[in-house]
């Protein structure tokens, strides 16, 4: 008997070293190498502070303008850029990671659930960095030497920036996200009032209104490639959104995916490098075709040389090109090309999401605009209503408008100019920026100087005035409330007078029925939560996915 207990208290000994040893690893062994910069001279530039919110560094600026949005203008080699950032961005970086944390805690309130997805990160990712071209690593490098040490609990500076720049990517593979629900169009010749390309898109992604509060919108002027523009975070260097100086823009817009097997490149890296090296709709896809990505995307080109736009459809095995047969194109979160319409995961996805929604009532709000200019694709883009002109409800993720949007922006590739949209979501006013005027003289615009084209500006949505307007917003108010007490068992938190006024201030949602239910449902309540789940299917539903579930959770309050 003695004998066994010695050779168990050896074995569990033997396998906790063992855990050990896998916990050392993952914790020092997987961290990435460190770029070795030669000339380093950058860091001994200081950050000078000017007036009214803005900050140089050498001949680079930071601003804020009168609409919140700040402006950047950044130059040089990728060790340069990256440290420059890091200096300008400084505040705004440690503000940014602690509202993606703070998040983060938010969807895994447990420490130790935490802790075990930080390292089935670290190993998921543990070849990341060989897959990021040594331009950004150096780049991403040079940001991180400013980063907060606040998280390094979390992981070494470098480390966490190099992995955020592929949290979007694992994060819309395992949660199917998708970025919830991204949406694109272009329009030219006879479907453009001036016959020029125009794109619009919204990028509906989101992570806490805190996360959004500090949008970027970044000048660079890169010692290779194209001087480009794009709509960016405090952290991120890779591109969602943007512009070249050769008229090429870039959208990203997500697509279902299978959970990947390993690292590869960020979508938002390969976009960022489509976008600084190339300046056709082909040299793009040649960018596409030779980076491995994560997960499935569709990357919108727009190109002023070829007068056209395109999509570029990726997946972790295979890159297609689909052109319109007309002079517009629409995409939503689907697949278009004969490569992949036919695939089971982009089947399933029109079937299950709303993606193919969108894109009909898409194609619907284009041929009412018959002729888009950069006005009316701003009244696309803020559209709140479904196919037909019907109520859906504030915040369905069947409009165009979800009320979640990072930012809405639009695009006139051949002049050179885009517009952004101001906060809140892509409701303020949009302001315009002309390239042509901005890298003619940027550094002439460190000084107080407005940066953005007031002859341009788009007035902000009316709805913003509206009672509609504060009733979603007291509804937002009241589902995060709802949420909170279903997690915490509270079921003294609502009386009826409270659970009624989440569907009163918004009717036509199925959702606000849908966490009445739930709530009711938690609480014991069958047959309240019954009638609600009944009535939410009523309402124009997201998915239907979301419609079997609730059939499921109705069946289960009969029993």
């Amino acid at each position: 008997m003695k004998r066994l207990v010695k050779i168990l208290f050896y074995t569990l000994l033997f396998i906790f070293f063992l855990l050990c040893v896998f916990y050392a690893y993952v914790k020092w062994g997987l961290q990435p190498d460190i770029p070795q910069v030669k000339d380093q001279s950058v860091l001994e530039l200081q950050r000078q502070a000017g007036k009214d919110s803005m900050w140089f560094v050498g001949d680079n600026w930071l601003k804020r303008n009168d609409c919140g949005l700040w402006e950047e203008y950044v130059e040089g080699s990728p060790f340069q850029r990256g440290v420059i950032l890091g200096k300008l961005n400084k505040e705004l970086m440690y503000d940014q990671e602690l509202a993606f944390v703070n998040q983060i805690h938010e969807l895994v309130p447990s420490d130790t659930y935490l802790g075990f997805l930080g390292m089935f990160t670290r190993v998921f990712n543990r070849h990341l960095d060989q897959n990021v071209d040594i331009e950004y690593r150096e780049e991403i490098y040079g940001e991180s030497l400013s980063a907060p040490h606040d998280f390094d609990y979390i992981s070494p500076a470098y480390d966490r920036m190099l992995n955020y720049h592929a949290a979007h990517d694992i994060g819309h593979a395992m949660q199917s996200l998708a970025l919830v629900g991204c949406t694109s169009f272009a329009a030219w010749d006879e479907y453009s009032s001036d016959s020029s390309l125009i794109i619009g898109r919204n990028f509906d992604f989101y992570v806490g209104d805190d996360f959004a509060k500090n949008k970027i919108v970044l000048f660079v002027n890169p010692d290779a490639g194209h001087k480009f523009a794009m709509l960016t975070w405090p952290g991120m260097i890779g591109a969602v959104s943007g512009m070249n100086d050769a008229g090429l823009t870039i959208t990203l817009n997500a697509a279902k995916s299978d959970m990947p097997t390993g690292s590869a490149t960020p979508i938002s890296i390969l976009g960022r490098e489509i976008l600084q090296y190339a300046s056709t709709i082909d040299e793009a896809y040649a960018i596409a075709k030779k980076r491995k990505t994560f997960v499935s995307e569709t990357l919108m080109i727009g190109s002023a040389k070829d007068h056209k736009t395109a999509l570029i459809e990726k997946s972790p095995t295979k890159t297609a090109l689909f052109f319109s047969d007309k002079h517009y194109l629409l995409c939503a979160n689907h697949y278009q090309s004969d490569t992949f319409k036919d695939e089971v995961n982009n089947v399933n996805n029109i079937r299950e999401s709303a993606s193919m929604y969108r894109f009909q009532h898409l194609t619907e709000l284009v041929g009412q605009a018959k002729q888009l200019n950069y006005s009316n694709a701003a009244t696309l883009l803020r559209d709140q209503r479904g196919k037909g002109g019907s109520d859906i409800g504030f915040g369905n993720e069947k409009a165009m408008n979800q009320l979640i949007a990072h930012h809405g922006i639009i695009f006139q590739p051949e002049k050179l100019k885009f517009w952004v949209s101001t906060s809140p979501y892509q409701l303020g006013k949009f302001i315009c920026y002309d390239l042509n005027v901005i890298f003619a003289n940027p550094k002439a615009l460190k000084q107080n100087h407005v940066v953005y084209d007031t002859a341009f500006t788009i007035a902000a949505d009316t709805f913003l005035g509206t009672q509609q307007w504060k009733d979603f917003i007291r509804y937002r108010e009241l589902k995060m409330e709802i949420k909170k007490a279903i997690k915490q068992k509270a079921f003294t938190s609502f009386n009826n007078i409270t659970l009624t006024e989440i569907v009163q201030r918004n009717p036509n949602y199925w959702e606000a029925y849908y966490w009445v239910a739930e709530y009711l449902q938690a609480k014991g309540d069958k047959k309240g939560a019954q009638h609600y789940f009944e009535l939410a299917l009523t309402k124009e539903v997201n998915a239907q996915s979301e419609v079997e579930k609730i059939k499921r959770l109705i069946e289960a309050c009969k029993k």
